[in-house]
């Protein structure tokens, strides 16, 4: 008799169905053993090769425990909400709800035709009311915490989506999904607090036991930086620059500042003469990533705004400039440039014909930056000291004289949370006629989307959800006071980073 495939996994998969042979039930006499895959996003094309290659390699894990008597818990669901479900929604004229169903039940059909061993009575949709009140539910808490805030930062913008992208949606200017330009814009967003937990992060690498590539990957991700902070009067201004070194041993070697185009005071300082040429640069720097902006594969690039800093030991005028390889969401948006002592800047300062000093023995910065240690020279009380002993000395002065404090840095940033689209879970928050925010009582989670019959992105800074007023206006619970829902919703990371709880 020929083995026909087909028909005999057909007939034993609709058994294990039947029989709930993968189910986990709660039994305390065998060792647990939990397997999780990462959920898929249900798009309209269905499983691809990367699926299956994934799962099998998982499914091999858990028949194995299985048959060491382990009583394991292997659960799949769909991480549904998104940009990419909202788009191909659009495209093809129906409603994402519709479209989502309608790909959860392809992928779950494809993934049971492969015989992988889920327990499908825990099966879990991000999109489905009861999952996203408790989506909403940890925003509450996070919110309640101090994690949540809103805040005016600058953002990836992309018109044609409608919506803010993070940095790994946006390649070489342009949006992931689409290809569509993407500009630099300061936006008034919500943001996660993340930068709380940036020792945690490191610190907790020891209790688990990864590669130690992949730890040095997300210790470098996380970017810690000990050094100072250090503050530069501006002339003719009450507002300091304020700098972030790990190097305040060459401070004796600065001999410009560079603001990223961003910065708060970058059309406070620019001089009425060179205006023009400021504007263009901003709006040329806000056409670049910021990936591409810290790759550095373009010429260096920049523009003096006019202004003069004064150096805080010496008082010696020190032009200011603005540059893209200075962005505004890492340290404080500054720095002071030590062309003798850091390559980028050495870089700069040759292309734009600044000094070089040198303050530390140890290379030919004629020819290139010196970035290692050494004696310090040309550097007032700083003479003759090694680089430990400098740092520590200037750190002492800079607080003794009020100029600037030792500091820690992070490359690690605040998770920007907001998304100018419909397809995702709804903030549970108010805003008040006072411009105060306020929680949507926990008994009224979830909050749910409103019917749109067009939630198609305007181009313009306007959400689809503030096109529905009715859902929009409603009613402070603790006041009776006319209050405002938010016009935006979650990203679609929000639903899918805590499943595996």
């Amino acid at each position: 008799m020929p083995y026909d495939p087909a028909a005999i996994e057909a007939k034993w998969q609709a058994w294990w169905r039947e029989n709930e042979v993968f189910r986990s039930e709660l039994d305390p006499s065998k060792p647990k053993f939990y397997v999780l895959d990462m959920f898929p996003y249900p798009s309209g094309a269905g499983l691809h090769v990367g699926h299956p290659k994934g799962y099998i390699a998982t499914d091999i894990v858990s028949r194995y425990k299985r048959m060491r008597g382990f009583n394991v818990l292997r659960p799949m669901g769909w991480d549904a909400f998104g940009l990419p479900a909202e788009q191909y929604a659009i495209e093809t004229g129906t409603h994402p709800r519709d479209t989502t169903a309608k790909n959860i039940a392809t992928f779950k059909r494809q993934l049971q035709s492969l015989g992988l061993d889920y327990d499908w009575s825990r099966e879990i949709d991000t999109t489905d009311p009861g999952y996203v009140k408790w989506t909403q539910w940890i925003f509450r808490r996070l919110y309640e915490m101090g994690l949540a805030y809103l805040a005016e930062v600058p953002v990836n913008w992309c018109p044609a989506l409608g919506t803010v992208l993070a940095n790994e949606e946006v390649i070489d200017g342009k949006s992931e999904r689409g290809g569509h330009p993407v500009v630099r814009v300061p936006m008034r967003q919500w943001m996660l607090r993340i930068t709380a937990y940036a020792d945690r992060l490191i610190e907790d690498l020891e209790l688990v036991d990864w590669p130690e590539s992949i730890k040095k990957m997300q210790r470098d991700w996380v970017g810690r930086s000990v050094g100072a902070r250090i503050r530069f009067d501006v002339e003719g201004s009450p507002h300091p620059i304020e700098v972030f070194t790990t190097r305040p041993d060459t401070l004796f070697g600065a001999t410009y500042l560079v603001l990223a185009p961003e910065h708060a005071l970058v059309g406070e300082l620019t001089t009425p003469d060179r205006r023009a040429a400021v504007s263009a640069y901003v709006e040329q720097a806000a056409r670049r990533s910021e990936r591409s902006r810290i790759a550095g594969t373009t010429d260096k690039s920049g523009v003096a705004i006019g202004a003069h800093a004064l150096h805080p030991v010496t008082g010696a005028r020190i032009p200011i400039w603005i540059a893209d390889y200075v962005l505004a969401s890492y340290g404080t948006g500054a720095i002071m440039a030590v062309p003798g002592h850091d390559a980028r800047d050495w870089e700069f300062a040759r292309a734009f014909d600044l000094p070089i000093v040198e303050v530390v023995k140890g290379g030919d910065v004629a020819a290139a930056a010196y970035e290692g240690d050494g004696t310090n020279i040309n550097s007032g009380f700083l003479n003759g000291l090694r680089t430990e002993a400098a740092v520590e000395r200037m750190c002492a002065w800079l607080a003794e004289h009020g100029r600037g404090e030792r500091a820690v840095s992070y490359k690690l940033r605040d998770w920007l949370f907001s998304r100018q689209r419909y397809w995702g879970e709804p903030l549970p928050v108010l805003h008040l006629e006072d411009g105060s925010t306020a929680l949507l009582p926990e008994s009224e989670l979830p909050l749910l989307l409103p019917e749109l019959d067009d939630f198609a992105p305007s181009g313009e800074f306007e959400t689809p959800l503030a096109r529905s007023a009715e859902w929009i206006a409603t009613r402070d619970p603790a006041t009776g006071k006319p209050a405002r829902r938010d016009a935006n919703t979650m990203p679609q990371w929000a639903g899918s980073c805590w499943y595996y709880l």
